[in-house]
């Protein structure tokens, strides 16, 4: 049977009054009247059925059954307490942890320079970093199972609840190896039908505007072989096996190795780069860190 009136509040008032021994104290300690102290008192006793106090002159004094079911209410809240403490640390708002998400492209800069700043501002955080493609990090964060993410922005209907702070925009470059970069300044993707390109298996960002940048030119691009991660695809790159599109901020990782020459302004796809999380975490501490890190970073990128 479920007692709708027998309330967590109520069963504060009472071991708080059988802790002090009085109406005056409790309703200083709970900051309520001594009126509503007797009142929940009084109701706590109609809801279960049975008799708890009786009155001897002015003083209201605990029956057994007062005493069973305080001692009882103790562990209740204590218990009640224990849980909720524990389910605020599953969701990493009393934690000393946060689990954070990045797309492989963004750690030789933008990620160690979140973490580093986000570190000062509570020095005692623990930093999980979890690395994938777009469309798994985004997965990952809808099912709880990382904090935030730094990745591209979507273009679908992924959005819905997710807190975004802009970091900065990226654009795609012909990526070539130095001994076969391009002799223009800029490109016409509309002439590359016929060459052969690396890219990245899907679910990448870059990936989605490698195929919109070829979209836009009209042609099919010739892939002759996907990879899983931008270090892969770099290499190859550079050892003549073909060419790519790539964001501008890979240049970090290995820039040196590689040719990188900007599409005609008709081709270029711009990739916003940000740090989301969901809006029902926006109070978390770690969170609030995070995000104000990456506004202090969006400002100095500018």
């Amino acid at each position: 049977m479920v007692y709708e009136e027998v309330t967590l509040r109520k069963l504060e008032i009472l071991c708080s009054f059988i802790r002090t021994g009085s109406l005056v104290k409790t309703a200083e300690e709970l900051q309520l009247s001594s009126v509503s102290v007797h009142k929940a008192l009084h109701s706590l006793e109609t809801a279960i059925g049975c008799p708890l106090f009786i009155k001897e002159g002015r003083q209201l004094k605990p029956l057994p059954a007062a005493l069973y079911l305080a001692e009882g209410g103790f562990d209740v809240l204590e218990e009640l307490d224990r849980v909720l403490k524990k389910t605020r640390a599953k969701a990493g708002i009393e934690s000393k942890q946060i689990r954070l998400g990045s797309m492989y492209s963004l750690t030789a800069n933008i990620i160690p320079r979140v973490i580093m700043g986000t570190k000062i501002r509570r020095p005692d955080l623990d930093v999980d970093l979890y690395l994938g493609s777009n469309e798994d990090l985004m997965k990952r964060l809808h099912a709880g199972e990382v904090d935030a993410i730094v990745i591209a922005v979507p273009t679908n209907n992924e959005l819905d609840g997710i807190e975004i702070v802009p970091l900065f925009e990226d654009q795609l470059y012909l990526a070539s190896s130095k001994n076969s970069k391009p002799t223009q300044g800029s490109i016409d993707l509309s002439n590359y039908e016929q060459e052969k390109f690396l890219t990245l298996q899907d679910g990448f960002a870059t990936t989605a505007g490698f195929y919109d940048a070829f979209k836009l030119a009209g042609v099919k691009p010739n892939v002759v072989m996907r990879v899983s991660d931008i270090f892969t695809l770099m290499n190859m790159v550079s050892n003549d096996m073909g060419r790519s599109l790539l964001p501008g901020r890979v240049r970090a990782l290995m820039g040196d190795a590689l040719d990188f020459t900007p599409l005609e302004s008709k081709y270029q796809v711009i990739q916003r780069i940000a740090l989301m999380y969901l809006q029902a975490n926006e109070s978390n501490p770690n969170i609030l860190a995070l995000a104000a890190e990456a506004r202090m970073l969006q400002r100095k990128i500018k």
